[in-house]
Parts: C-alpha cells; structure tokens; sequence
C-alpha cells in the first residue's frame, strides 16, 4: 500500500498525491497558533492545496523580505499579508510607491481568475475591503501630508536626500549642534538656510570657533543643495504640524488594524527623497515606542518598498544606523519587510535579520542575472528543490517562501502558490480617494500646513535691529562681556524654546536617535 497522501487535483482532473520528498515541507508549516495563510505547496509543477504555506503572526516582527522582478506579484503578496495582518488586529502600514494598493480600502471583484486561484490554494475567497488611512508626503498626491520639522529629521538623513559627502554631513551635524544648543528651531528649510548663513557671516563666525567651525565652501555647498532641493518642489515635506508617528498604530472600531496606505506616486522621480523619509518613520518609531519583547502579535508591521533606494549610495555610518534599527526595533513589537528586486539590493548585515523570506520569480537573461540568481539561492537552506530551476520557472502570483516556526527556526523552503487577495486588486479612482481623505479623522489635524515663529524670523528679526554701518567704517572690538546675536536672541523675551517636543529646558540640546533624529515626547 502506498504511504502517499491523495486528495483531488485542483482542476478536477483526478487525484493529486503529495509526494513523500514534499512530506516534510508540508510539515514544516502545520501552526498550532494564529497564523497567516499564504498559500498552497508546490511540487513539480503540481499545487497541492491540503498543504498550506503559513507564518507564525507573533513572527512577524522577527522582520522579513519581499523580492522578485518587475511584475512577478509583489505589490499582491504586500495587499495579501497586510490583509490577513489588519483582520488579526495588526495595525500595517504600506509605501504605494505605483498608487495601485489604494484598492485594499474596496472589496475585490470575483471572476474566474480569482475563482481559480482560490480553488488551487484551497482558499474560501470572499471579497472584502479593510479599514484604510491615506498618507501623502508633504501632502503631494492623495493623502493627509505627512510632514517632519527639520530638527526632527536630523543631520543624518537630511544629509542623504541632499547628497552631501562624509565631510558635508559631518558639518551639518555641527549646524544641528549649534542650533539645538542656542534653542534656534528648525522647522522648514528656510529656518536651515537662515542659520547656515548666519554661521557664515563676519557676526557669525566665531560662534563655531571653537568647535571646528564651518569652511565657507561647505557651507556653500549646503546652502546650493538646499535651494535646490526646494527648486524640484520639495520644500512642502518639512514644515508643521509634524506627523505623529503614533497614529499609525490605531485600530478601526471594529478591532481590525488600520492600514496606513502611503501614497507615492506623486514624488517617484524623487527615490532619494521618499526612501530616507520611510526610514525617518522608522526611526521615530523606534526611539519612541517601549520594550515589549516578544508578544502574541505584532504592535505594527512595516512595508518598505523599493528598499534598495534606502542603501543606494549610504554611507557606512548610515548603513550601520539601519542596521542597529532593523536589530533594535524588534524588541518594540514592529516588523519590517524590505521589498525590492533581488536580496543582493539589501546590505548583508540588514539581511541576516530578515526572519521571513517570499522570494518570486527571478530573471536570468544576462551574465549578471545568472550572478545575481546564484547568489540568491545561496541565501536559502539547503532544499529538495533545484532553486535556480524553480526560481526561474515561478509564474505569476508564485514564490519561493523560508520563514520562522514558532520556536523560532528556520521552515524548510517551499515553493507556493499565492493565495488571491479578498480586497480590489488595482488603485481607487481620484475622487474616491479624496473622499476618503476628506472623511479622515486625521485631516483637520495635518491637512493645513503651519508656520509659525521659529529661527528663520528670529534671526530675521535680529538682524532687522542691528544698525547698518555705513560703507568704509571700521568696526570697534567689542568688550568681552557682549553677548554675541544669537546669544541676544536666546536671551530676548520673545524666544521659547524646542524644548516644546523634547521636554528639556531652554538652551539645552536636543537627545537624538541614531540617526540623529531628534526624540519627541509623546
């Protein structure tokens, strides 16, 4: 008698057995606990729904990686997972960087596609739409803006949107200093401009002087890296109201989490730009949420997408920063998931912490595909399958998934057909979507930018009472005792201080993370 398992094939066509090589994958996956379901197990070519690809939820903040090229159905497994994550009560938030997950809000359409699928996988497919929160930076596109004060984004990743060398980010972070010590607030980048060009004035000099000071050039470089900045229209991401990163962990009435949908669409010739401000998210996160350690669920799960625009061109100490990150923040109860195209895009040290593998369909056309794949599957333990076969032969909707069981080891790998997603596989229509804005709770909070006093208009102001002199005159030595302009202002009646989000006092420098974003109270 034959030890192997039948049960009917998913097109009707006759019994499907589970071959006894695919016994101990299929095992691999039989959760006691809450878990969420992937798919269905293939073998040969042959899908065998009695055998569900799962994954542990309190494993899903052990983090985890999204791959595949362009058109292998990625952006579907994100809408699938966070689907199955926002019904267990997880609160997710999604980066749109196409603007085609905005239809996770709407039921999905039924048809024969999906009709298929979900007899394959031995999915009971029912169309639902789940509680949504739309996200815009700056608010450019469809959504309540998200913005961050320039103290609050910090030298190091202001650094790396404005493309500035190890020396130039160095000098930032000094600029940083002197602001956060005089109380001078950062809020926009005209705030930014303003001190770097007092630092750069015959008044202004000797403030640095004994801290390394600031070289002209390098203050020229800033300043030609800002006004550029703000010439490609990217002035409105840094401004007030600050977006509470604390709002992305609500849940809707209904005990489901809320999906905080990023809308992206409007900033994708700006990589560089929207990539540090999911890492700037990240990190507030971070500095800001308690020790929980190992808990029953996730408090958030994270999807950054297009991930390998993060570490294009990051410096070391950067790179080290996000690493730390990715460790850290676990044990805060968050889960990260990079998606891009192959893991190569993702330094090492990041992703060793990647618990959670879905690896779709590669690509092996040129002598660097074949580089890229071969190194790809050494990532993987050792399997029954031939990867390099399996993961150029994947089709639409199919992946290559490794994650963590529950006591903490690694599954073995399985090849799997994907369930279909129970929400609109496609993007809202614009109206719909500003409706949807329009209704939030968060839109009387973040929907009107703010600007109110801060270091531009002191400085400003400052200088407006300082006499002119006129031309040729020779400028006495002041007594030692006079109090330099900024010390003026500090010391003016009209100046409160940063130590409005930070609780410290006046004059004292903000704590700053490690990617010297500023900490805020909560």
């Amino acid at each position: 008698m034959s030890d192997r398992a039948t049960t009917p094939a998913p097109d009707g066509s006759g019994p499907a057995q589970l071959p006894d090589a695919a016994r101990p994958i299929a095992a691999g996956y039989a959760f006691t606990g809450p878990a969420l379901d992937l798919g269905a197990l293939l073998w040969d070519g042959v899908c065998h729904p009695e055998a569900q690809v799962r994954v542990p939820l309190p494993m899903l903040n052990r983090h985890g990686l999204v791959a595949g090229a362009t058109g292998t159905g990625k952006t579907k497994t994100l809408q699938l997972i966070a689907e199955q994550l926002s019904a267990q009560g997880v609160p997710v938030f999604l980066a749109d960087v196409k603007g085609d997950l905005s239809g996770i809000a709407r039921p999905g359409q039924g048809g024969d596609r999906v009709g298929t699928r979900a007899a394959q996988t031995g999915q009971s497919w029912s169309a639902e739409g789940f509680p949504v929160e739309f996200l815009a930076l700056g608010g450019i596109g469809h959504g309540v803006p998200v913005r961050a004060t320039v103290t609050s984004f910090g030298p190091v990743l202001l650094s790396k949107v404005l493309g500035l060398n190890r020396t130039q980010e160095q000098s930032l972070g000094l600029i940083f200093h002197y602001a956060d010590t005089k109380g001078l607030e950062l809020i926009d980048l005209k705030d930014l401009r303003a001190v770097v060009a007092f630092l750069t004035s015959d008044e202004g000099k000797p403030e640095l002087k004994g801290i390394g000071g600031l070289s002209t050039a390098t203050a020229g470089v800033i300043l030609r890296s800002l006004t550029a900045f703000e010439a490609q229209g990217m002035a409105d991401f840094f401004g007030e109201p600050e977006f509470d990163t604390a709002d992305l962990l609500r849940l809707a009435p209904d005990g489901r989490g809320l999906v905080s949908v990023l809308e992206l669409p409007g900033v994708q010739d700006k990589p560089q730009l929207f990539s540090t401000f999911l890492m700037w998210l990240l990190a507030d996160l971070f500095h800001d949420l308690p020790e929980v350690g190992d808990t029953d669920k996730p408090k958030l799960v994270f999807f950054f997408d297009e991930a390998h625009l993060l570490f294009h061109g990051a410096s070391a100490a950067f790179l080290d920063a996000i690493t730390q990150t990715v460790r850290l923040i676990r044990s805060k109860g968050v889960g990260v998931f990079f998606v891009t195209q192959t893991p190569k895009d993702v330094p090492s040290d990041v992703l060793g912490q990647l618990g959670n593998r879905v690896q779709h369909a590669l690509r092996a056309f040129t002598p660097d595909d074949q580089k890229a794949l071969k190194a790809t599957v050494q990532t993987f333990p050792d399997s029954p399958y031939d990867l390099e076969e399996v993961l150029t032969g994947l089709g639409t909707g199919e992946a290559v998934i490794t994650v963590l069981s529950e006591n903490g080891a690694p599954t073995p790998v399985a090849a799997t057909r994907l369930r279909a997603p129970e929400s609109l596989m496609g993007p809202l229509d614009a109206a719909e979507l500003d409706r949807a804005v329009r209704e939030s709770p968060l839109h009387g909070r973040y929907a009107q930018a703010v600007d109110r006093e801060s270091a531009y208009e002191r400085l400003t102001a400052a200088q407006a009472r300082t006499p002119a002199e006129p031309p040729g005159t020779k400028r006495k030595k002041a007594p030692a005792e006079e109090p330099s302009l900024v010390e003026q202002v500090v010391g003016s009646g009209m100046f409160r201080s940063l130590a409005r989000s930070v609780g410290t006092q006046l004059g004292r420098e903000i704590t700053r993370s490690l990617f010297g974003t500023a900490r805020r109270g909560r």
